[in-house]
């Protein structure tokens, strides 16, 4: 694939009020690490796709020229992998999908898990009746599916953001009578993805989990804490995937924005954290970019890696 020379310079002269240009951010070891890269890791929210949930013609533009040089590129997100369809379909995708902040590996081929470590169903039910107890609400991911027992705000915008996708790319959400007698018929449980309009209700809710049924809950949105089981991390999982390559995490370049993408940062040859992140998640990475309304990944990947 081409890309108009004037068009490409454009891209690397991009970047948002305040924020250095790459070679301001980028040390040598890093760059010596990045042009070593072989895989690409691209968190979804807040990195890859705009606010807006779409992806930027620059990024797919950008992405391709790097497979077509070589690179792979995998999506590690802490979506269900009924909802990343559209955009693995339009990254063209023949990797696997590492899914729920690394739960479980997905291979779209074959619609098959290869990995995973589910949630037990004791350790579910138990924090169902906390959920109850502390009237929070939201999606219990299982199987090919989410589940709800309340329509919550957050429910209802990915319900919605669902309808509007084509019938082959739509997730499936589900409004069940109960979560407990739901948890106990089916053949596993990924994750819990919780929200609250009070968020330091919500996390008061997060450290409870954590410290009585010793589950790991992290942070995926401003509003939003994801419950999975002790152990799961986008890191960890991209750490097996790449070593079933033949390749080791130095050859790793990993995009992320939020707090389930440090795991991912810290153990990639290089970390690149998104504009739009938290200053606590960028003091992991080894690189700072705009943020995931500008062609920041593009100018990254037509400077470093192509």
């Amino acid at each position: 694939m081409r890309v108009d020379a004037e068009k490409r310079r454009e891209i690397l002269r991009i970047r948002p009020p305040g924020v250095p240009s790459p070679d301001m951010l980028i040390s040598i070891s890093t760059t010596e690490n990045a042009m070593t890269a072989r895989v690409i890791a691209l968190d979804l929210d807040g990195t890859l796709l705009t606010p807006k949930k779409t992806l930027l013609p620059s990024s797919l533009e950008a992405l391709a020229r790097a497979k077509a040089a070589g690179h792979q590129l995998i999506i590690v997100t802490g979506r269900h992998h009924v909802a990343i369809h559209p955009f693995y379909q339009a990254l063209a995708l023949d990797t696997p999908a590492i899914c729920c902040n690394g739960t479980y590996l997905y291979d779209y081929q074959a619609k098959k898990v290869l990995k995973a470590d589910p949630l037990p169903v004791p350790q579910a039910l138990q924090l169902i009746h906390l959920l109850e107890e502390h009237d929070i609400h939201g999606l219990m991911y299982v199987d090919n599916a989410m589940v709800y027992e309340k329509p919550t705000g957050h429910v209802l915008r990915t319900n919605n953001w669902a309808q509007s996708l084509p019938p082959e790319q739509r997730p499936t959400f589900q409004q069940v009578d109960s979560l407990a007698e739901t948890a106990q018929h089916v053949d596993a449980i990924w994750k819990f993805a919780l929200t609250d309009e009070d968020t330091q209700k919500l996390k008061a809710f997060a450290l409870h989990v954590e410290q009585t049924l010793g589950l790991a809950c992290e942070w995926s949105w401003h509003d939003q804490v994801d419950i999975a089981r002790s152990g799961n991390s986008k890191g960890k999982r991209l750490a097996e995937w790449v070593a079933s390559q033949g390749l080791s995490m130095h050859n790793v370049v990993a995009f992320g924005d939020n707090y389930n993408d440090i795991s991912m940062l810290k153990a990639a040859g290089v970390g690149v954290a998104m504009g739009n992140a938290t200053d606590e998640v960028k003091a992991h990475a080894n690189v700072v970019i705009g943020d995931n309304t500008v062609d920041s990944i593009a100018g990254f990947i037509y400077k470093e890696l192509l």
